[in-house]
């Protein structure tokens, strides 16, 4: 068991040690998307769903769950992140509007912000939904992928096709 980090030599789950590990700059994009109807998308891009300005409560909530992804995946390691940033763009497929999320998070440490990018895009995402789930529960939402991680020494990855 001794090749999977995140077990103990007797097979059970453990947090890795990262004493050791040298401090480096740590970049992650994690990209997702919410695809919604017409009606949906123009009452998003007019303000004028009920709950409020969907956009910022959901990047609100993506950064607080960037900063709280140690308290939900039991695994990582609580980090202090230097930064979140999370940026919105709309793509139009047919019939439908694909709202595409693109989270960004920078630390300077001994361990990578993957999931802390990649849990921020998922509870933004959620939080689109949640907060127009009244007009259409037929939204989806994904995929939900890594497209980008700097620093470590597992070196620079960047998503192949995105």
């Amino acid at each position: 068991m001794s090749s999977f980090t995140h077990f103990n030599e007797q097979g059970r789950a453990k947090m890795v040690d990262i004493t050791n590990k040298e401090d480096t700059v740590r970049i992650a994009v994690a990209r997702t998307s919410v695809t919604v109807n017409e009606e949906i998308y123009e009452k998003m891009t007019n303000n004028a769903i009920e709950k409020g300005d969907v956009l910022a409560v959901a990047q609100v909530a993506g950064v607080m769950a960037a900063k709280k992804t140690a308290d939900l995946i039991p695994m990582c390691h609580p980090l202090m992140l230097k930064g979140v940033d999370i940026a919105f763009a709309w793509e139009k497929e047919a019939e439908v509007y694909k709202l595409v999320i693109t989270v960004t998070v920078k630390t300077k440490g001994s361990t990578g912000v993957e999931m802390e990018a990649l849990t921020a895009a998922s509870v933004c995402a959620l939080t689109v939904y949640d907060m127009c789930k009244s007009l259409d529960k037929g939204m989806t939402i994904g995929p939900t992928y890594l497209v980008e991680k700097t620093g470590g020494k597992s070196g620079h990855y960047r998503r192949k096709t995105d």
